[in-house]
């Protein structure tokens, strides 16, 4: 079932929310994800958003069995959307060095047979990514021109995951970001929230590098983007890929003291003290996939072509934080 809030129109069970300006129909697929659930209510902007989540549409068994993209193409044929947006993903980065050929269904066939199916009916895409296509050996922010050198199954995953949307469907955008957090569904903020009241110590790796990026930036930004280009023929130049983060750089130790540290002054019940979050390497924390030690992405492209604007991490962060604890 797929289900369709606010609207009136047939999604055959869908999730529809309308915003009653109709000039698009939007499928958004992963509507449970962080930022599907940010996606499905900024894109209402834009008009009809169908919503279909995993339940509804499984797309580990994409490219299994003679007909299995059906599911995938029958549904767009049947809705016939302008826009699609791919929120989905297989993120479980350890797991997928065992459980590779999941992760490349769900991170590389699905998305490509979306890319095809959209094609067909004429839709642009919309497809996330990430700084995993990195090595992270770079001294510098990456620029989406750099050589992709992935070191984890999960990250070879997604970068052929980008091939296939590229190949399939020339009016797509695709948006690399990283360290993604919301107040919705699984993250690092809310595990150090919740370790910070129950230890008296923590070990958090210090040197890796990135900028934690709010779910709900990369749907406002997203939806911005989309705003300008889902009406563009494909000679427009502005399709393609673009890095996504918040401003900033941080590493995991700091980012989790900051957390704790704002935590605690809003008056969460902290355990933990300040000195005792200790700083690691990544060495000492082993873990089945390597992670990209420099995970810092250029966004001039991205801001000079569409104008958005992309805070300090810590203002997302910061509303994370808020939204948690209204909630508590």
């Amino acid at each position: 079932m797929v289900s369709v809030v606010g609207g009136s129109g047939d999604a055959g069970g869908l999730m529809v929310h309308n915003s009653g300006i109709m000039k698009h129909k939007i499928l958004l697929i992963g509507g449970n994800g962080q930022v599907g659930h940010a996606l499905k209510t900024s894109l209402q902007s834009l008009g009809e958003v169908v919503v279909c989540t995993r339940t509804e549409l499984d797309l580990s068994q994409a490219g299994v069995g003679p007909a299995a993209n059906c599911p995938i193409s029958a549904l767009v044929s049947r809705l016939k959307p302008s826009i699609i947006v791919n929120a989905t993903a297989y993120t479980a980065v350890d797991r997928a060095e065992t459980e590779t050929e999941l992760a490349h269904t769900i991170n590389a066939v699905a998305p490509g047979l979306l890319a095809k199916a959209a094609h067909a009916v004429g839709a642009c895409m919309v497809h996330y990514s990430t700084d995993y296509v990195y090595a992270g050996t770079k001294q510098t922010f990456y620029v989406e021109t750099d050589e992709t050198q992935p070191l984890s199954a999960y990250g070879r995953s997604k970068l052929a995951g980008e091939r296939a949307v590229a190949e399939a469907c020339a009016r797509h955008l695709i948006f690399r970001t990283s360290w993604v957090v919301g107040a919705h569904g699984g993250n690092f903020l809310k595990t150090m929230l919740k370790l910070a009241q129950e230890r008296d110590a923590l070990r958090v790796v210090a040197d890796q590098i990135g900028a934690p990026t709010s779910a709900a930036l990369i749907a406002e930004t997203t939806t911005q983007i989309l705003s300008a280009m889902a009406g563009q023929s494909a000679d427009d130049p502005r399709w393609g890929v673009y890095h996504l983060t918040a401003g900033g750089v941080t590493n995991w130790h700091a980012y989790a003291s900051y957390v704790i540290a704002q935590a605690r002054a809003a008056g969460w019940p902290i355990k933990v003290s300040d000195d005792a979050i200790a700083a690691i390497r990544t060495e000492d924390y082993p873990v089945a996939a390597t992670r990209p030690m420099n995970s810092c992405l250029d966004t001039s492209k991205v801001r000079a072509a569409f104008g958005v604007s992309l805070p300090d991490w810590r203002v997302g962060v910061d509303e994370v934080l808020v939204a948690l604890k209204r909630s508590d």
